[in-house]
C-alpha cells in the first residue's frame, strides 16, 4: 500500500491539478510533501517499533497512513491535500520499517523467512507498476480522490486481521532521537520550498533567501544534534566509509533525476500528448519491466563482476535515458520521444538497485545493518524530492521565458473565445501552451541528465568496493523500502 501510494497519485497529478487549482511548480508538493516526510522519519519509525513494540507501532502507523486517505480523498483546497499527504508520509515513516522487521520476528531464519522476504520484495516491486494501471482506472472510470480512498479498506483490513495473525515483538530500551528527526526534516523541507518558490519568485525574494538561510541552519543543527547524541537518528560514523558515502551520494543523485522524470512524463503524455489516465499508466508499463531486468541481471552477476561495473553503467545508462529525453518536444511522439529514453534510464536504474542496497550494507556490522540500508531508503526518498524541487525550478524559469514568446504568437492568431479564457486563467491553450510545457520539461531533463552524472562520476572515483567484499552478503540482504 505504501509503495503503490508513491506511483497512484502519480497519474493522477494532472487532474488534481484542474480540480484544486494547483500551478504546475506547486503541484510537485503532492509528491514532496509524501516523500519528505516519508523519508525524514523512515529511520525513527524503524527506532519506535525496536522500543514501543514493533505490532503496535505498525497498526499505528497504518491506521495514520488509512485516516490521512480519507482526509486528502475529501480534500477542496490545496493546501488539505498536502496536509494529507505530510500525514500518509508520517503513516508511512512509521508502518515500512517496522513491516520488514515483523517479518524477521514472525518467520524463522531459513528458508521460510528467505520465501517470506521474495513474497514481501515482490509485493513491494509490483506495487509501483500496479500503481500506475490502478490510479489510470480509478482516475478514468470513478474521480482522481478514488486514489486516496482506495487505501481506506485496505488499511481497515490489515488493522483487523494484524492481531489475528502476528504478535507483539519484545520492546527494547532505547531513545527517541526526537530533534534529530525534526530537524533533519524541516530542514530538507524549507530546502525543498526555496527551489521550489524560486522557480515562481525568483533568487532575488525575500523568502526564497529565507527558506534557504533558515534550511542551513537546521541542518547544520541537525548535524551537530547528530554528533552529540548517544542514540542518533541517522549515525554520522555510517559516512566514515568511503563506499558507504559514495553509495548514498548516488543514490541520493539517481533519486533525483528519477523522481523528476516521472513527474513531469506523466504531465507531458497527458497534457501533450492527450493520453488518458488509463493509457497513461500502460504507458510506463515498459520501463518497470526493464527495471525488473536490470536488477535481475545485476543480482546475478555481482558475485562474479563486483557493483562497481553495475554502478558505472546502470548510472551512464540513466545519464544518456536523461539526455536523449531533454530532445523532447510537442511534436514527439511517445514511441520516439518517451518510451525509448525511459527504457534506457529505467535498465541502468535496475543495474543500480541492488548494487547499492548490498554496497550500503557492506562492511557493516550486523546490528548496524538495518541502519545502513534505512540510512539509503531515506536518501532516495529524500533525494527525489530534492530533485523533484530542483528541476522544477529549472522548469519554471524555461517555461516562463518561452511563455513570453509564445503570448505574442497567440495574441497573433488566437480565437476570440481563446483570448477571452486565456485573460481570465492566465494560461495559455494549446497548441502554444504545449509549446511552454514541452520546453520548460526539456530544459529540467538536461539538469535531470546531470544529477545522473554525479553519480557517474561518483561510481567512477569514490567507489572501490571489491567482489569479495559482498560474498558474505549475497543472497542475504533483505529487500529495500522502494
Amino acid at each position: 500500500m505504501v509503495v503503490l501510494d508513491a506511483t497512484i497519485v502519480n497519474i493522477a497529478l494532472p487532474h488534481i491539478q484542474n480540480a484544486l487549482k494547483f500551478s504546475t511548480t506547486d503541484l510537485t508538493w503532492v509528491v514532496s510533501a509524501y516523500t519528505l516526510t516519508f523519508g525524514g522519519l523512515l529511520l525513527l519509525g524503524g527506532r519506535a517499533g525496536d522500543i514501543l513494540g514493533r505490532r503496535r507501532v505498525f497498526m499505528t502507523g497504518i491506521l495514520l497512513f488509512t485516516f490521512a486517505s480519507l482526509l486528502g480523498g475529501f480534500a477542496q483546497e490545496p493546501w488539505q491535500l498536502l496536509a494529507a499527504r505530510v500525514l500518509q508520509g508520517v503513516g508511512g515513516a512509521i508502518a515500512s520499517p517496522t513491516s520488514l522487521a515483523l517479518i524477521t520476528t514472525t518467520f524463522p531464519e531459513g528458508p521460510e523467512r528467505n520465501r517470506a522476504f521474495g513474497v514481501f520484495a515482490a509485493v513491494s516491486a509490483g506495487g509501483g507498476a500496479i500503481g500506475l494501471l490502478a490510479g489510470g482506472m480509478l482516475t478514468e472510470w470513478l474521480d482522481w480522490r478514488w486514489v486516496l480512498f482506495v487505501n481506506v479498506p485496505i488499511g481497515v483490513l490489515i488493522a483487523v486481521l494484524t492481531p489475528l495473525y502476528i504478535s507483539e515483538s519484545q520492546r527494547h530500551t532505547g531513545r527517541f532521537d526526537i530533534a534529530g528527526a525534526l530537524t533533519s526534516t524541516s530542514g530538507m523541507a524549507l530546502l525543498v520550498y526555496g527551489f521550489i518558490r524560486a522557480a515562481d519568485d525568483g533568487w532575488r525574494d525575500s523568502l526564497t533567501i529565507g527558506s534557504f538561510g533558515a534550511a542551513v541552519v537546521l541542518l547544520l543543527a541537525f548535524a551537530f544534534i547528530e554528533s552529540r547524541a548517544k542514540e542518533p537518528i541517522t549515525p554520522l560514523r555510517m559516512f566514515a566509509d568511503r563506499n558507504r558515502s559514495g553509495t548514498y551520494v548516488i543514490m541520493l543523485s539517481l533519486a533525483a533525476a528519477m523522481f523528476g522524470m516521472f513527474f513531469y512524463i506523466v504531465l507531458f503524455v497527458q497534457n501533450v500528448l492527450g493520453y488518458s489516465p488509463i493509457k497513461a499508466g500502460l504507458a510506463f508499463l515498459p520501463v518497470t519491466v526493464v527495471i525488473a531486468l536490470g536488477a535481475g541481471l545485476s543480482q546475478r552477476f555481482l558475485p562474479v563482476l563486483g557493483p562497481k561495473p553495475f554502478m558505472l553503467v546502470g548510472s551512464a545508462l540513466a545519464a544518456i535515458g536523461l539526455a536523449w529525453q531533454s530532445l523532447i518536444s510537442s511534436d514527439s511522439s511517445y514511441a520516439g520521444g518517451v518510451l525509448g529514453p525511459m527504457l534506457v534510464f529505467g535498465f541502468g536504474m535496475g543495474l543500480n538497485f541492488v548494487t547499492l542496497t548490498l554496497t550500503a550494507v557492506s562492511g557493516v556490522a550486523q546490528h548496524e545493518a538495518g541502519a545502513a540500508s534505512g540510512l539509503l531508503n531515506a536518501t532516495q526518498q529524500v533525494g527525489g524530492s530534492l530533485g523533484l524541487s530542483i528541476l522544477t525550478t529549472v522548469f519554471g524559469s524555461a517555461s516562463k521565458n518561452e511563455a513570453e514568446k509564445q503570448v505574442p504568437k497567440f495574441l497573433a492568431d488566437g480565437t476570440a473565445e481563446q483570448k477571452a479564457e486565456f485573460a481570465r486563467t492566465r494560461q495559455l491553450p494549446s497548441p502554444w501552451g504545449h509549446e511552454v510545457l514541452a520546453q520548460g520539461i526539456s530544459t529540467g531533463f538536461i539538469a535531470a541528465a546531470a544529477m545522473a552524472v554525479i553519480a557517474l562520476v561518483t561510481a567512477w572515483l569514490v567507489i572501490r568496493v571489491r567482489k569479495s567484499d559482498l560474498e558474505a552478503l549475497s543472497g542475504t540482504a533483505g529487500p529495500g523500502l522502494g
